[in-house]
C-alpha cells in the first residue's frame, strides 16, 4: 500500500511538471512564435494562456511595440559642401514577428545601422538650407529611405524618423548670424521705405486738400501752434511758408539781373535825313557851343593858361594844374551816368 501511494505521487508531480512546461502566458503586446524541433509552426499564438507540448516545442515572444532608437551623431558633408554633425532618432515596431525572427538577427542592432548609413546619404543629398528650414522633407525622405530594406524583408515598419540636432562649425554659425542680421535689416529699410511712401502720397492728398481750402492751411498752423504751447515750453517755434523764402530769391535774383545788365543811356544821334534837300548844317556858332573843351588848352610855346584864365609860367604849376582841374576817368563815368 505504501509502494502504491509513492507511485502515485510520483506520478502526480510528474504531470504537474509536464503541465508546467506546456503552459506559456504571452502578454497583449507580444506575439508567440512556436519552433517544434526547430521547425517554425505556421500558426502565430495570441495574447494568453497558450500550451504548447512539453518537449520538443519552444516558443519566442516577440514585442509589437513601438521601439525607439537613437541614431548616434553622425558627421556628414552637405550638398554644398558643409561640414556638419546630425543626430536622429527612430520609431519602429514589428509587424511580423516570424520575418523579424527568421529573416534578421537582433533586429534593433539592423535597424540602428541601417539609420547611421541613411541619414548620412540623405545629409549628402541635401543643402545647408533645406536642412535647416525644411525638417519635414527632409524626415519623410529618412523614413522612405528606411522603409524599402526593413518592411517587406524583415517585418518592420519605420513608422518616424526626426532629426534632434544639426551641430554646425563655429564659424558657419557666425556667418549665418550676420546674414540674418542682414536680412533683417534689410527689410526694416524696405518696410521703413514703405512707410515713407505710404506717408508721402497722404501728405501729399492731404496738401492737395489745404490748397483747395486755403483756410485749413491756417487752420492747421494754429493746431501745430496749439499743440506745441501746450508743453509749456519757454520757445515757441513758428514755421515759416518755405515759397516765401524762394519768392524773396527769385525777387532779389532778378533785381541782381537788371543792376548787372542795365543798358548805360548814351545822348541820341540825330536821324539821317531823307534825302540831301533836307540835310541842313547847323550854324559855326552853335555848332562851336555845342562843343565844349573837356581839358585847359596849353600852347606850345610861352605860357600856358589855367582853367580859371590866370597864366602859369613853370612846369611844376602846369602839373598842379593839371592834377588838380583836369576831369579823371571816374569823373567822366559819373557825369555819363548824371546824363
Amino acid at each position: 500500500m505504501g509502494v502504491l501511494i509513492t507511485v502515485l505521487v510520483v506520478f502526480a508531480v510528474a504531470g504537474l511538471v509536464l503541465l508546467a512546461l506546456s503552459l506559456r502566458n504571452v502578454q497583449q503586446y507580444e506575439k508567440g512564435v512556436v519552433f517544434r524541433f526547430g521547425r517554425l509552426l505556421p500558426d502565430i499564438r495570441g495574447p494568453g494562456l497558450r500550451v504548447i507540448r512539453p518537449i520538443g516545442d519552444r516558443m519566442r515572444k516577440v514585442s509589437v511595440q513601438t521601439e525607439v532608437l537613437g541614431i548616434p551623431p553622425q558627421g556628414s558633408i552637405t550638398a554644398d559642401n558643409v561640414t556638419l554633425t546630425v543626430d536622429a532618432v527612430v520609431y519602429f515596431r514589428v509587424i511580423d514577428p516570424v520575418k523579424a525572427l527568421v529573416n534578421v538577427r537582433d533586429y534593433p542592432s539592423a535597424v540602428s545601422q541601417i539609420a547611421q548609413t541613411s541619414l548620412r546619404a540623405v545629409i549628402g543629398r541635401a543643402d545647408l538650407d533645406t536642412l535647416l528650414s525644411d525638417r519635414d522633407h527632409i524626415n519623410a525622405e529618412l523614413k522612405k529611405v528606411m522603409d524599402a530594406p526593413t518592411e517587406e524583408p524583415w517585418g518592420l515598419r519605420i513608422e518616424r524618423v526626426e532629426i534632434k540636432d544639426i551641430a554646425l562649425p563655429q564659424s558657419m554659425m557666425r556667418s549665418m548670424s550676420k546674414q540674418a542680421e542682414a536680412e533683417r535689416e534689410r527689410r526694416a529699410r524696405v518696410i521703413a521705405a514703405d512707410g515713407e511712401f505710404q506717408a508721402s502720397q497722404r501728405l501729399s492728398d492731404a496738401a492737395a486738400t489745404m490748397a483747395d481750402t486755403p483756410g485749413a492751411l491756417q487752420l492747421r498752423l494754429l493746431q501745430t501752434v496749439v499743440d506745441v504751447s501746450a508743453e509749456k515750453n519757454s520757445t515757441l517755434v513758428m514755421p515759416f511758408p518755405v515759397e516765401m523764402l524762394r519768392f524773396f530769391e527769385h525777387q532779389s535774383r532778378e533785381t541782381d539781373g537788371e543792376s548787372i545788365h542795365r543798358n548805360i543811356p548814351r545822348p541820341a544821334l540825330p536821324e539821317r535825313p531823307e534825302s540831301p534837300e533836307h540835310h541842313e548844317l547847323p550854324e559855326l556858332p552853335e555848332l562851336i557851343t555845342a562843343v565844349q573843351p573837356t581839358a585847359p588848352a596849353f600852347p606850345l610855346g610861352g605860357q600856358g593858361v589855367g582853367s580859371h584864365g590866370e597864366r602859369i609860367g613853370s612846369r611844376a604849376a602846369v602839373a598842379r594844374e593839371r592834377r588838380d582841374n583836369w576831369p579823371t576817368h571816374a569823373d567822366s563815368e559819373a557825369s555819363h551816368a548824371d546824363g
